[in-house]
């Protein structure tokens, strides 16, 4: 049963992500999680107060089940099919991080000193993370979807756009971890 706790092969996830977007792109859809957003915002009544919210959201009802089995699958993954979840990276990597202070590097899935519920009481860590979930709403706003919608949807269609946003989601990227984030710890 060893073969459950390890990752898919990419001879695997890689064509089942091609059947799913095939599958969408026959049915007229377009994958991409942060059009979710702006459809519970809908739900919720901004289409009252901002005309961006102002559209039918009944249509996207079935990518809001794709979040709910995003969440469902995710806890399933972690909870009954992982043993170890902490990501496997580069000795030098571990110690590149924990010299910047974080000793939770290679034995746990994310930054404990980031995501733990304590962050949420120290200024810097809630300023980093408001800051950041500010750009990346703004970010994928501006770039009209986001990292999943383009690289995987709009590639996938030949978008020259979802191209040019997907070379900047990687500039950026590299851009943050490495000058801003030593900048930051």
């Amino acid at each position: 049963m060893n073969w459950i706790y390890e990752p898919w092969p990419w001879y695997v996830s890689g064509p089942m992500i091609a059947l799913i977007m095939f599958l969408l792109l026959m049915v007229g859809k377009r994958f991409g999680m942060s059009s979710n957003l702006r459809t519970m915002c809908t739900i919720c009544g901004a289409g009252n107060k901002v005309d961006f919210f102002k559209f039918d959201w009944k249509a996207q009802r079935w990518n809001l089940i794709v979040v709910l089995g995003a969440i469902i699958g995710g806890f399933i993954s972690a909870h009954f099919l992982s043993v170890d979840t902490a990501v496997a990276i580069t000795p030098d990597t571990i110690s590149d991080l924990q010299s910047l202070g974080f000793n939770s590097a290679g034995k746990a899935y994310l930054p404990i000193e980031l995501y733990d519920l304590e962050a949420l009481t120290d200024f810097k860590s809630l300023a980093i993370l408001t800051i950041s979930g500010l750009m990346v709403g703004f970010g994928t706003r501006y770039a009209g979807g986001c990292t999943s919608g383009h690289a995987i949807s709009g590639l996938s269609e030949l978008q020259l756009p979802s191209l040019i946003a997907v070379i900047g989601f990687f500039i950026g990227g590299l851009t943050m971890i490495h000058f801003i984030f030593p900048l930051l710890f």
